[in-house]
């Protein structure tokens, strides 16, 4: 069952998928019927699931599950992988590579390889207080408040 974002609980689990690029505005919309259509049919064991999604900058999808109406089972988290896994190959993009990280300069989202993001830090082109997205949040809340945060406040400030 589609819901709006805003409306789910605080707890409710979350899953960012990060895009090695930006989507453009068409395949924004696609991408948007495509999760519309998945989610509102979405299901644990034939139960409905109260889900929602988001997507951020045009770079970051974001689905979500209030499991205080029903939880995730396995079967239903492998349809969600099976979606994603869809919309990467309908749209060349990766989804799931977790060895690359974004930050922010300026108003611009850079994608760079793990490697590459230490080396800015050496390179003192990141710093502390660099804005970076902590993929690693399990919930709403956590998304509104420990997902787009300065360096070391995430599990980035290990490379400081």
């Amino acid at each position: 069952m589609l819901y709006d974002f805003k409306d789910l609980a605080d707890d409710s689990k979350i899953w960012v998928y990060q895009s090695n690029r930006e989507f453009k505005a068409q395949e924004v919309e696609e991408i948007k019927l495509i999760l519309e259509n998945f989610i509102t049919t979405w299901k644990r064991h034939g139960d409905d699931l109260k889900a929602s999604y988001q997507i951020k900058y045009n770079q970051f999808i974001i689905i979500a599950v209030d499991e205080t109406y029903n939880g995730v089972s396995g079967c239903s988290i492998d349809a969600s992988t099976h979606i994603f896994k869809q919309i990467e190959n309908t749209y060349k993009v990766e989804l799931f590579n977790k060895l690359q990280t974004a930050f922010k300069y300026g108003e611009n989202i850079n994608i760079v390889s793990l490697a590459e993001f230490q080396k800015y830090v050496k390179e003192q082109k990141i710093d502390r207080h660099t804005i970076v997205f902590n993929n690693m949040v399990q919930t709403k809340k956590e998304l509104e408040t420990n997902w787009e945060v300065t360096a070391n406040k995430s599990w980035h400030s290990r490379y400081f």
